[in-house]
């Protein structure tokens, strides 16, 4: 038995017709109309101590001395690698000297902060921008935080998994940056929201050394007592 085509209706050849119109107008319309991309200012983490007269002044005065906003951002990464390599030192020390290396880290870690935040205010307020400053102002950063919580975490390798919450303090820190920015390069607002932002997380991490440096000596090598005694 063979079957014959059937025909389609006229109405449906109409319906069909009519689709066909409506995307060739669409698509032609937004091919005319120009797809523009929102230009958004590099945003700029909110700091009260921006507006601080100090603040004001040592910009001032690096800028006067011709100190590039780069070299500056550098500087913070040096600082870092300091107070990363302080922590994780820690481990190996005891008594006089395990408290300063808490005290030097501390002290590190805000000289990274300062250095964060007078690069800003030397490239903008002081106009030395550059072409590559938003590089130089980022990546510093994500290394930066990665050796210091990486080598917080190594100043509590006794203590169980120690290290591995380091790493992960870490990670979570660099990829809620890339987030960040990768929303920023397609055109939506950058949000500096939420706890344990980079200055809330440097501020825990200089009051854990302070207190450390407080607590002195320790009997078991490489765990301040405060460790000890929460897994004793």
């Amino acid at each position: 038995m063979h079957l014959q085509p059937r025909d389609a209706p006229a109405d449906f050849h109409c319906r069909q017709d009519h689709l066909v119109a409506q995307f060739s107008s669409l698509y032609q319309s937004d091919m005319s109309s120009p797809q523009t991309i929102p230009e958004v200012a590099p945003p700029r983490r909110p700091l009260k101590t921006r507006q601080r007269a100090w603040a004001q002044g040592l910009a001032r005065l690096l800028t006067r001395a011709g100190v590039a906003p780069n070299t500056i951002s550098m500087a913070s990464l040096l600082f870092a690698l300091a107070a990363g390599v302080c922590l994780a030192r820690t481990q190996h020390a005891e008594g006089i000297s395990r408290a300063a290396l808490f005290l030097a880290a501390a002290a590190c870690i805000q000289l990274r902060l300062l250095c964060n935040m007078l690069d800003g205010l030397v490239a903008i307020e002081g106009g030395r921008k550059t072409v590559y400053g938003e590089i130089f102002n980022d990546m510093p950063d994500r290394f930066a935080d990665v050796v210091i919580l990486v080598g917080a975490g190594y100043s509590i390798a006794n203590f169980r998994w120690g290290r591995e919450l380091g790493w992960l303090a870490a990670v979570l820190a660099v990829m809620t940056a890339y987030i960040r920015l990768l929303g920023g390069s397609m055109g939506t607002p950058q949000y500096f929201l939420g706890p344990m932002a980079k200055p809330h997380r440097m501020a825990l991490l200089t009051a854990a050394c302070a207190f450390l440096t407080e607590e002195g000596a320790t009997t078991n090598k490489g765990m301040p007592s405060l460790c000890r005694r929460s897994v004793a």
